[in-house]
């Protein structure tokens, strides 16, 4: 079904704004993929806050022009996916990766992150970066670890002297029987 003109900036209105926005964006290729595959990786994606755009390559160049994603407008050949994460930097390449490991069809074609292109072989180090959670917590348990090994350290001293005043009653005991 051809689009119209209107149709057309629209779409490149709406993936510009999404690429704008995006922490991260993933270029795939889903050649071989039926209807309720492409649904299953739909519902999958709004349910990990990416989004999840079906272009066509001319439209999808002019929409990442003027964002850091122009760089994967080399990687816009035959049938391209776009994912974007929006919330967390490694959503769209968990999403992608997760779902080609059950779907052979869906190929990687590009990634990019901060204004730089990778290659597909760069996914792995892109979607397990920690989620914010993750990282919060990664970061909590390297501020607590110096407090804590200080408030063992100081309970150290009084145990270790009611262990010495121990070993002395326990001794005269042994001398007294």
């Amino acid at each position: 079904m051809p689009l119209n003109l209107e149709d057309k900036r629209a779409i490149v209105v709406s993936v510009n704004a999404a690429a704008t926005e995006a922490l991260s964006a993933v270029v795939a290729d889903y050649r071989g993929l039926s209807v309720s595959e492409m649904t299953a990786l739909r519902v999958k994606a709004r349910e990990t806050g990416v989004y999840l755009k079906v272009v066509r390559n001319t439209l999808a160049k002019r929409a990442v022009e003027g964002t850091e994603y122009e760089c994967l407008s080399d990687a816009l050949v035959g049938p391209t996916i776009l994912a974007f994460s929006q919330a967390d930097p490694g959503a769209a390449a968990r999403l992608i990766k997760d779902f080609a490991k059950d779907h052979d069809a869906l190929e990687v074609k590009a990634l990019a992150v901060g204004g730089v292109a990778y290659g597909a072989k760069d996914i792995d180090v892109l979607a397990k970066l920690p989620t914010r959670d993750e990282a919060l917590a990664q970061l909590m348990s390297v501020m607590q670890a110096p407090v804590a090994k200080f408030v063992r350290t100081l309970n150290e001293v009084p145990g270790k002297f009611v262990r010495t005043v121990a070993a002395v009653k326990d001794k005269k005991q042994q001398e007294a029987a």
